[in-house]
């Protein structure tokens, strides 16, 4: 079993290979190995950091060694800039044989056709099984021939982080539902101690957190109603947004407006606010930087007919690129990184949900309090998740380009609310209307 991580590890700087993307793609590896030499595999993190990179490093170092005939060529790739990156990557035909695919990006790269099925190598995998099948069918439904293009190593929970030593000092009740989540914003925000009740962002992937906050509002379970209409602008939606984004810069830092996911946790972590919503995989930076008593996790509100609302498909795992001149040592590295050991290694540092079932079983995924909230709700019967269209090849580039500039435009008052999830969901039937025509000509 691996050793638990150590502060040194959390210290650790990036790799200097973090530096150095295009140098290393494809055409280095497509040069092939003299015999008796290492195979060589490139490997893209899709999202690089200190409080991810040294957990690669001990997974790397632990690989090699069971496969001394195997050499990991690791590239840190900022999150911020990744998917750009692989894009280039893709255009110019000089791609790594492995890579972190964020589920959102299934359906676009297997458009492109540049993701190598996995299917004969999972089939033979002695772990297959282990691997929660309802997340492995979920990736095949994201695409049309319902082949396997992504193996997941983990999943997310969007949960609400708090600082519980404010809400006891403060007497305010911990929100469970809409109305006392936003009672509880007003209420946290003290401006004489420059404390704010939340943390809005407005920058890159806001409308990640928006989405799963509006669905978490509503309680609709579809995307679509039956005539293929978008419900994000529904009426239930246009009341939420107002309401959320009336808190920016009363109840929320002014700064909110360009802020991502780095400064909308260091906002919570250096005691700016006293809730972000996030996910549990947080987890990881709230210890480096907090006491454990000032950091708690808390579900997302209830609706107000009590139920607890979930994003489908919020997981994330490795593709190997077709242009790879090495798929059975790429398919041993993919396979090794979502094992059971490498899963709990993994899983417990970063603070995210195993997709390994046996994971889920050790005794650390149920001492962890935001794991004890995440299983206890998995298993709440009013649990329930929506499920985005991220089988449409450009969901991931109208939440980039369309949802996340529209949000900061509604923040600033150069649009309405109302306009803003008119554009939104237009642009998503426009792009249903395609697929489906696209669909119904494959038949």
């Amino acid at each position: 079993m691996f050793k638990k991580g150590t502060k040194v590890l959390m210290v650790a700087c990036l790799l200097s290979s973090l530096v150095l993307l295009f140098g290393c793609g494809q055409k280095q590896a497509a040069t092939g190995q003299p015999a008796g030499e290492k195979v060589n595999i490139v490997f893209w993190d899709e999202n690089a950091g200190p409080d991810r990179t040294p957990y690669y490093e001990v997974l790397i170092k632990k690989f090699e060694a069971q496969n001394p005939n195997i050499h990991v060529e690791y590239v840190g790739l900022p999150k911020k800039s990744a998917k750009q990156k692989i894009d280039t990557a893709i255009a110019a035909n000089d791609l790594p044989d492995v890579s972190g695919v964020q589920t959102s990006w299934i359906a676009d790269f297997t458009a492109r056709k540049v993701l190598l099925e996995m299917d004969p190598l999972f089939d033979k995998w002695s772990e297959k099984d282990e691997i929660s099948p309802s997340i492995i069918q979920s990736n095949r439904d994201m695409v049309l021939d319902k082949k396997l293009y992504q193996l997941p190593n983990t999943m997310n929970m969007e949960i609400l982080w708090y600082r519980p030593d404010w809400f006891k000092e403060a007497g305010v009740q911990v929100p469970e539902n809409w109305d006392q989540f936003f009672t509880a914003v007003e209420k946290m925000t003290d401006k004489d101690k420059n404390r704010y009740g939340f943390t809005i962002r407005g920058g890159d992937g806001a409308s990640f957190q928006l989405q799963r906050m509006m669905f978490a509002y509503s309680g609709f379970t579809e995307y679509f109603d039956a005539n293929g209409k978008c419900l994000i602008n529904d009426p239930k939606h246009v009341e939420f947004l107002k309401k959320y984004l009336a808190l920016y810069k009363t109840f929320t830092p002014k700064s909110d407006v360009t802020n991502g996911y780095k400064e909308m946790i260091a906002a919570f972590d250096t005691g700016a606010v006293a809730m972000v919503q996030h996910n549990i995989g947080s987890y990881s930076e709230h210890k480096k930087s907090m006491k454990p008593e000032q950091y708690a996790p808390l579900g997302l509100p209830k609706t107000a007919n009590g139920l607890f609302m979930q994003e489908g498909g919020n997981t994330n795992g490795y593709g190997i690129f077709k242009t790879t001149k090495h798929p059975e040592e790429a398919w041993k590295f993919v396979s090794f990184l979502c094992s059971q050991e490498s899963q709990s290694y993994w899983n417990q540092s970063i603070g995210q949900i195993p997709t390994n079932t046996e994971s889920l079983k050790e005794p650390w995924a149920k001492e962890l309090p935001h794991m004890q909230l995440a299983l206890q709700m998995l298993s709440d019967p009013n649990f329930r998740i929506y499920q985005p269209p991220m089988q449409l090849p450009d969901y991931r580039s109208i939440l980039d380009q369309t949802v996340d500039p529209g949000i900061q435009a509604v923040m600033t008052g150069k649009k309405s609310a109302e306009d803003f999830l008119n554009e939104w969901a237009a642009a998503f039937e426009k792009s249903k209307q395609k697929y489906d025509a696209y669909v119904a000509g494959k038949q």
